[in-house]
């Protein structure tokens, strides 16, 4: 049994997906294994469905672990405060409490540079990410102040960089890091921890990113000192599940930077 049985958290992003050599190659999936190692019932979250149910059924079967899945898309034009509460509210109805809020989902289109970029392209990010970091803190935060929980955001060195072909990616993440530091800032009171993640992990959307414009690639991309890029479990996965833990609620309101083989460095 891990530390976090009997817990739950919420993952946004968390379908399963894989690398071209069949590893795992998605960010909130690598999180959801790392969670699942540790014993917590998951709520996870995601537009593709076949994704989702794919990733309930091994984290379920492989750790004995319950898994609700959600479709849910924060996007233009929706109710997007209705779609994050239907989503709290069947977590509530299947486990009776959230312990973990885990906001990792975000769509962007990438290799855009700022001045072709479209409105719709800018809304994907700032709705995917931003407004969907908002809506699910909002929908939540009762409940995590009931059980003095956790809040983890995702970040990125695009938007701490300046990354080309970025702007609206950039710009959400920003957003989202300064949304953060004031949740920090006011729900430290509750007892709620709350910090954001800048990671560097090989996921099969970077994969994809590579192919599709390889010159933003070579740009934005550079290889961590160490020589290999972050494991999406291992690594990122490993560092959220220790935000969970009550020994580090001191580190409430970090920006904590995470690439291939550097560890933890808030």
């Amino acid at each position: 049994m891990g530390f976090l049985t009997g817990k739950t958290a919420i993952i946004t992003g968390a379908g399963r997906a894989v690398l071209s050599d069949g590893k795992c190659g998605s960010i909130g999936y690598g999180i959801a294994t790392a969670y699942a190692k540790e014993g917590a019932n998951l709520v996870i979250t995601g537009r593709n469905v076949k994704k989702l149910e794919d990733a309930k059924e091994e984290l379920e079967r492989l750790y004995g672990i319950k898994v609700l899945i959600c479709q849910a898309d924060i996007c233009d034009g929706a109710d997007n405060e209705a779609v994050a509460g239907d989503v709290v509210k069947q977590t509530m109805e299947a486990f009776g409490r959230i312990d973990v809020l885990i906001n990792n989902a975000q769509a962007s289109a990438s290799g855009v540079p700022l001045a072709e970029h479209t409105t719709e392209q800018f809304n994907l990010a700032m709705y995917s990410g931003l407004y969907a970091t908002f809506y699910y803190m909002k929908a939540c935060y009762p409940h995590l102040k009931e059980t003095k929980g956790t809040v983890i955001n995702f970040a990125s060195g695009a938007g701490l960089f300046g990354n080309f072909g970025q702007c609206s990616y950039a710009a959400a993440k920003e957003g989202i890091r300064g949304l953060t530091r004031v949740a920090a800032t006011e729900w430290g009171k509750d007892g709620i921890n709350v910090n954001i993640v800048c990671p560097l992990a090989w996921t099969a959307q970077l994969e994809n990113f590579e192919k599709a414009y390889p010159d933003a690639f070579k740009a934005n991309v550079k290889m961590p000192p160490m020589g290999h890029y972050g494991d999406s479990e291992l690594e990122i996965g490993r560092v959220c599940v220790q935000l969970a833990n009550p020994d580090f609620k001191y580190m409430t309101g970090e920006t904590i930077t995470l690439e291939g083989g550097m560890g933890l460095r808030p």
